[in-house]
């Protein structure tokens, strides 16, 4: 099993290219334990970057991940989410703390504007940045933000301490391609992957049955494998059982070849125009 390589954020702090999302992650208390145990399998297994958001099940995301992390919290480079509706300068700090209270930690890694609201962006980065300096998370960046909304960012006072903008990103979902992922690759920002098998919609199509034969994979390895071929792309995907971890886990063995990527370019396109950020 090969070690999963690790990016560089803007800030020199080195995180995995696979990580773990929680969406839909505690909304039953019937498969709360499974969902400890697939996460704690996760961090065993290198996949230490672990995201999540406060309105994943109202907060009951960041609880399971607080009981995943409990005694191992060094280990772990954890990432959460502040909804628009609270992401004013008062509103961010008591999101926040609420977020910490689930986690059971004193500090969150990486804190991220969910997606762009009705709050002026200047005063959620210096929200953001007041939080930083408090030390209760050690950076922030942003999730849903399309190119315009990036540039815009970056005219801001502390805007370029951006580490990251997590987008829906996967071999249906290529839009970015066209301008949003050589713009931050350009200004040295990672994006980070979410939903990088379209939640499973894909894993029937013929391409990916076809590439994921020749190299005695599953589709969902082959979908999470094409993700990871491009630089600056960190993906998250979710797994709910201890077998999908393991699944997931050995996409970083499998190397893509040239026909591989002929074959799925083919019947997943990349974009000749520009389109509208893709959300779920």
């Amino acid at each position: 099993m090969q070690d999963i390589r690790r990016i560089a954020l803007p800030d020199g702090k080195l995180v995995p290219i696979l990580g773990q999302g929680t969406w839909n992650f505690g909304e039953s208390a019937g498969s709360a334990k499974a969902e400890v145990a697939a996460l704690q399998l996760g961090i065993d297994l290198g996949m230490t970057l672990i995201d999540t958001a406060e309105m994943y099940a109202d907060g009951g995301a960041e609880k399971i991940v607080g009981k995943a992390i409990a005694g191992r919290r060094d280990e772990v480079y954890l990432v959460s989410k502040v909804l628009p509706s609270n992401a004013s300068r008062r509103g961010t700090a008591l999101a926040c703390e609420a977020s910490l209270r689930r986690l059971g930690t004193d500090h969150i890694d990486l804190y991220l504007l969910h997606w762009m609201g009705s709050c002026p962006l200047a005063e959620t980065v210096a929200a953001l940045e007041t939080l930083v300096t408090q030390g209760k998370i050690g950076s922030w960046g942003v999730s849903n933000l399309d190119t315009d909304e990036i540039q815009e960012l970056l005219t801001l006072e502390h805007g370029d301490a951006v580490q990251t903008d997590q987008v829906l990103y996967n071999l249906a979902r290529r839009g970015i391609e066209y301008d949003l992922l050589p713009y931050c690759r350009q200004h040295d920002i990672p994006l980070m992957a979410y939903s990088p098998i379209e939640q499973g919609r894909l894993l029937q199509h013929p391409a990916l049955a076809a590439v994921s034969r020749r190299h005695a994979a599953t589709p969902a390895q082959i979908a999470l494998a094409w993700v990871l071929r491009e630089a600056g792309v960190i993906a998250i995907p979710k797994a709910g059982s201890l077998a999908h971890v393991k699944e997931n886990r050995a996409c970083v063995d499998i190397a893509l070849t040239a026909i591989d990527l002929q074959e799925l370019d083919s019947a997943f396109p990349a974009p000749r125009k520009k389109q509208s950020l893709a959300m779920l």
